[in-house]
């Protein structure tokens, strides 16, 4: 099964938990968009596999899937793309017992992923958390990314990057004859 653009990460599990431990399913998930807040933007929907395999307690639950983000690079500012790769893996247990119909205590694992009470999987806060984990502290358009000029704020990229003497202020001149003998260093 697919879940395409504008369709929630969810998935109706009932037949699902109504079988033996060791049933599983899979889900293909292409062109799917979410919110990731105010400080970050997908550039390319979020794409990959989701595979359910029931247990005794309730569901596994593995996913790998694949983005990517608008970002800036963080030396030369310039716009880019940054690929991110999303995995989970952890159990999701019922809201409801499934044979009785009755609420589960979910105190006993406050922390846990809950199947919602039409026994759904909901897996849009749990994708957004990842992605938003996964987004690079400095992204960078190129490795080696020279960054911007320090006088002039231009990218270094563009080629020969040159802005003549720098002036030097007055107090400083004896400065610029100073030389340190590597010999006298070592000693």
């Amino acid at each position: 099964m697919t879940v395409r653009g504008g369709e929630p990460l969810a998935w109706n599990v009932a037949g699902l938990l109504s079988e033996l431990p060791g049933a599983t399913r899979t889900y293909r998930v292409a062109a799917v968009t979410i919110d990731l807040g105010p400080e970050l933007r997908l550039a390319d929907p979020i794409e990959g596999d989701v595979r359910l395999a029931r247990t005794n307690r309730g569901l596994l639950v593995q996913a790998d899937l694949a983005a990517s983000l608008d970002a800036e690079c963080s030396r030369c500012l310039r716009d880019i793309e940054v690929p991110v790769e999303i995995h989970i893996d952890t159990e999701a247990l019922p809201g409801l017992d499934i044979a009785t119909g009755l609420a589960v205590d979910p105190s006993a694992e406050p922390d846990a992923l809950r199947l919602t009470d039409h026994h759904e999987l909901d897996l849009e806060a749990e994708v957004r958390e990842a992605v938003q984990l996964a987004e690079p502290i400095a992204p960078l358009c190129e490795d080696d990314c020279p960054g911007l000029c320090a006088v002039c704020g231009e990218r270094l990229t563009g080629g020969p990057h040159d802005h003549g003497e720098e002036e030097i202020d007055p107090r400083l001149e004896a400065l610029k004859a100073f030389r340190v003998d590597a010999d006298s260093e070592t000693r």
